[in-house]
């Protein structure tokens, strides 16, 4: 067909053609279907054409509204927080020979992904002291629904999974329309309002043999450090139960890795290792665990697996492995229906932590904790504010409770003055009081947090004045 215009390359004529050679009359007969009372008849009242130019300027003026998160000005966190990103991550992970949200569908003729998936692979479970980790979920809340289904079909159908009380309210959302459409019943056992910390006479109470797993956060969503995972290991297994831990996988240098006190499946948010913060998205879930051929069969997501031939000169290949397990061969009694992955973000993360090394990551754990808790510390100085709220031992995140005022007007008081204050936990959770929960990364340094603490002191004199 000829095409007459270089963007719009449909004309009447082709048009035309195309209606003849189906033997339509004109277009609306296309939608005979449709009963004409639910057709949009009239034109649609939409401005008129502009230039490329005049378009440029216009978005542009619309983009100079935003408050953007600038490094040292933004303490957003609840699972989303920005880290220091090397250049060197970006310039490799975004490659032409990487970028994809896709393994092959013949994926051994793609060597070079595949290695750089089993390097990730093996990098998070070295960190993670697990056996198995899988090459990506979408996210760190698909990761929770998928680990709850695996408990269930590994414990044959029990119908219960506990949670902490405090948990990611989005992630709890995820969870329950998982859980949903298996049959799941997802219950709550109850923290300590005052140190954070699981109520173990509660998940003891609840533990039966109905319940296939427990899930656990150390950090917590609220940023406290669980110092029980022992006793809640002891509790949940001699249960017959599973244990699930949400873990932070640059708190791992400072903090036990949950291989330590014996979880069977971990899960991560992996966001944090190189992927900058892009509206919430796009995310990496991480997911691993522990157990013989017969546990990992049950294991969601794809797994990259390591041969070798075995005769000289012994030659390496990697491959998808277990794939029986997967929706384009077992369709709907698949382990999951995620038939793609986050690939590219799993290719950042691995690149990431190749440069971060583990003395790196004992550094930056330490670094975070560190500047974490002198924010917390500057902040508690102030009349009329509690920090932390909740919890002695924090990390990265911590509540802030506003004893005169509301945290609604406090975050958009720091907004107007050009700082992200915080998510507000007054919105999710009664038991705080007003609260922000404030992130504090290795991006805040002293002068950082001395002006956010400032700027909050100078907002609250003047809420007062």
């Amino acid at each position: 067909m000829k095409r007459n215009h270089p963007y719009l390359p449909i004309t009447v004529e082709n048009k035309k053609e195309m209606l003849e050679s189906i033997g339509a009359k004109n277009i609306g007969s296309l939608f005979s279907d449709i009963p004409e009372k639910f057709r949009l008849e009239k034109k649609l009242d939409l401005p008129t054409s502009h230039t490329e130019e005049e378009v440029n300027r216009r978005l542009t003026a619309l983009a100079s509204k935003n408050v953007e998160p600038t490094d040292g000005k933004n303490f957003l966190g609840a699972g989303v927080d920005m880290h220091y990103i090397p250049a060197a991550v970006p310039a490799l992970a975004n490659r032409s020979e990487f970028v994809t949200s896709y393994t092959s569908y013949q994926a051994e003729i793609s060597q070079g992904m595949l290695q750089t998936l089993f390097e990730y692979q093996s990098l998070l479970a070295e960190i993670l002291q697990i056996d198995v980790v899988n090459s990506s979920m979408y996210d760190m809340a698909s990761a929770l629904g998928e680990a709850a289904r695996m408990a269930s079909r590994i414990k044959r159908k029990r119908p219960r999974f506990l949670v902490p009380q405090y948990m990611n309210p989005n992630h709890l959302t995820v969870l329950e329309t998982y859980c949903e459409s298996a049959d799941i019943e997802v219950e709550k056992v109850k923290q300590d309002p005052r140190s954070g910390l699981l109520i173990l006479d509660d998940l003891e109470s609840k533990l039966d043999d109905d319940v296939s797993g427990v899930y656990i956060e150390n950090p917590s969503y609220l940023g406290v450090i669980e110092e029980q995972v022992d006793q809640i290991n002891r509790l949940v297994h001699d249960a017959g139960s599973l244990l699930i831990a949400g873990v932070d996988v640059l708190s791992l240098g400072l903090i036990r890795p949950p291989g330590d006190y014996d979880a069977d499946i971990v899960i991560a948010e992996g966001q944090p290792l190189g992927s900058p913060v892009s509206c919430g998205g796009p995310l990496l879930g991480i997911f691993g665990c522990k157990g013989g051929t017969r546990v990992i069969r049950q294991m969601p997501g794809r797994l990259v697996g390591l041969t070798q031939t075995k005769e000289e000169p012994y030659e390496r290949g990697y491959v998808l492995t277990l794939v029986p397990r997967e929706q384009h061969i077992r369709r709907e009694k698949a382990t999951s229906n995620i038939c793609s992955n986050q690939a590219l973000m799993a290719v950042t993360a691995a690149v990431y932590l190749s440069l971060l090394t583990p003395s790196g990551l004992e550094q930056m754990s330490k670094t975070i904790a560190y500047n974490s808790n002198y924010a917390a510390k500057k902040l508690n100085e102030l009349d009329g504010i509690v920090a932390p709220a909740v919890g002695s031992s924090i990390w990265k995140e911590f509540a802030v409770r506003f004893e005169d005022t509301t945290a609604q007007d406090v975050h958009e008081g720091l907004l107007e003055r050009g700082i992200h204050g915080g998510t507000i936990l007054s919105d999710s959770f009664l038991d705080f009081g007003e609260s922000l929960l404030v992130c504090v990364t290795e991006l805040h340094g002293k002068q950082d947090i001395d002006e956010f603490v400032q700027t909050v002191e100078e907002y609250l004199t003047e809420e007062v004045a």
